[in-house]
């Protein structure tokens, strides 16, 4: 119990940074969907972003989660070694990408449907690859278990992106419109997508230089051997990371094609792009749990005790949990969320519920991932990956040209449902762990019971409606509670 008092304790730390972070860009959506001329231009932002998501996985090829094996080895008594290593190597393809982009960028640039959006393409390039190198130092903070550093600098770059949004989306407009001369040598209403970007590159060079500390003070070595012995652990990593990027964005990067046939398949992207957006909760919840849980169960395995397993089973006990209350929290209360969005992306609330469910089963896979991850079998995670990724790729081929996004949210559901599934069959035979699947399965049959009340229930006046909701939230909390309170009692 220790060992998940320490868990806890880290991940709220690191989720005072990532949720807070998370949340803060969850309100951004909101102030660009009220503020962008059109559901189109939100549409433009959601499917350049898609496109970071991935090559942002590309450019760190599972470096990170190697570092922590390598750097957690007990054959190996150097870490900073480790660091080194891994550092030279991620800087190095990072500088590289930046070179290819700016060499060839207005071919990329049309390739990639924006030929008169160089700018926007050249400063996505840049903070990709500065995001992708700072990911190292702030592992590194992760080893060294300093999570106050780790968050303290997340909430600085959260503070200055909140800050050069609100000169960008509301100072400048304000003082336009008052004083046109004073700002429109740089600021332009026909630029308000590209701002987003300006705002986000100032952040990332900022954060870079706030890691200079974590850049100095020991010697840089790169260990050939030691490299291509991470790389040969980390490249399976590459594609579980591949693949499960496109799990989270083939929808969104390929949607203008797969629904061209649609008349505003723009609009409906950005529509899409702004509701799934709500489900960021549960993503907020499952990220600052991943930041914890990753060196927890490298750490827990170097010391060899004897209830890990144990641990793993009541920590995947407790995430699941604590992901049905999120579910239930935001689909009943989800009304007060409408309020902050134009009446133009009302119309995709509805498919919430089935990405908030597809968050759910996510969260689980990557619970489940310790199997492979401590095994040294991580070729089984870009396995599940690609297993995933076919499913999810067919439904969407299949269904989006007459369904919309209403496809991509059940092709979601589909594939993380399947990777979750065969994960934990396959990871049963690998790397057994008795997981409490009983109590597992009560708490989501009650949850599931307490969602079809609170949400199916014909009740017209808004008060007693959160009233019954709120209460129904209240009898998951007890039920919750309860039998912890009785094995502590015992």
């Amino acid at each position: 119990m220790a060992g998940l008092k320490s868990l806890a304790k880290d991940t709220a730390i690191y989720g005072l940074s990532s949720i807070l972070g998370k949340f803060l860009n969850w309100c951004f959506v909101f102030l660009y969907i009220n503020v962008l001329r059109s559901t189109s231009d939100y549409g433009i932002v959601t499917n350049l972003y898609a496109y970071m998501a991935l090559l942002l996985i590309i450019l760190t090829y599972g470096m990170e989660t190697g570092f922590f094996r390598f750097a957690n080895d007990k054959e190996n008594n150097n870490p900073m070694r480790v660091y080194s290593t891994t550092l030279i190597s991620i800087a190095t393809t990072s500088a590289l990408f930046i070179a290819i982009v700016a060499l060839f960028l207005n071919p990329i640039s049309t390739i990639m449907g924006y030929p008169n959006g160089q700018e926007c393409v050249m400063m996505l390039a840049i903070i990709i690859a500065i995001d992708a190198f700072i990911s190292i130092p702030f592992a590194y903070l992760r080893y060294q278990k300093r999570a106050i550093r780790f968050a303290s600098l997340k909430l600085i770059n959260i503070a200055l992106n909140i800050a050069l949004n609100l000169f960008f989306f509301l100072l400048c407009p304000y003082i336009y419109e008052r004083n046109p001369e004073a700002v429109s040598w740089f600021f332009s209403y026909d630029k308000l997508v590209y701002y987003i970007f300006v705002s986000n590159l100032i952040s990332s060079v900022a954060t870079l230089l706030m890691l200079l500390p974590q850049l100095r003070g020991f010697k840089y070595t790169f260990d050939k051997k030691l490299w291509r012995t991470m790389l040969r652990y980390s490249l399976p990593i590459l594609v579980l990371g591949i693949a499960g990027i496109m799990n989270q964005t083939f929808d969104k990067m390929f949607y203008p094609i797969l629904a061209a046939n649609r008349p505003a398949y723009m609009e409906e992207l950005g529509i899409y792009g702004a509701v799934f957006k709500i489900a960021i909760v549960m993503v907020m919840f499952t990220q600052a749990f991943r930041f914890a849980y990753e060196p927890f169960i490298f750490a827990k395995n170097k010391n060899e005790q004897g209830d890990a397993k144990t641990t793993y089973a009541l920590t995947m006990k407790y995430f699941i949990i604590t992901s049905l209350l999120i579910f239930l929290g935001v689909m009943y209360y989800i009304d007060i969320v409408s309020f902050l969005m134009p009446p133009a992306y009302f119309k995709g609330i509805h498919i919430v519920p089935v990405i908030m469910a597809a968050e759910v089963f996510f969260g689980v896979i990557f619970n489940l991932s310790l199997w492979y991850k401590l095994t040294d079998r991580t070729q089984w995670g870009a396995y599940l990956s690609i297993f995933g990724f076919v499913i999810l790729a067919t439904v969407n081929i299949l269904f989006v040209p007459q369904y919309g996004y209403v496809a991509c949210a059940w092709a979601s559901f589909a594939c993380y449902f399947a990777m979750m599934v065969a994960s934990y069959l396959i990871g049963q035979h690998y790397y057994p762990i008795k997981y409490p699947l009983k109590e597992i399965g009560a708490y989501t049959l009650l949850a599931a019971i307490l969602y079809v009340a609170g949400m199916y229930t014909p009740i017209e006046n808004t008060i007693v409606k959160y009233a019954l909701r709120t209460a129904l939230l209240m009898i998951y909390l007890v039920a919750v509670a309860m039998p912890m309170l009785k094995a502590r009692r015992g």
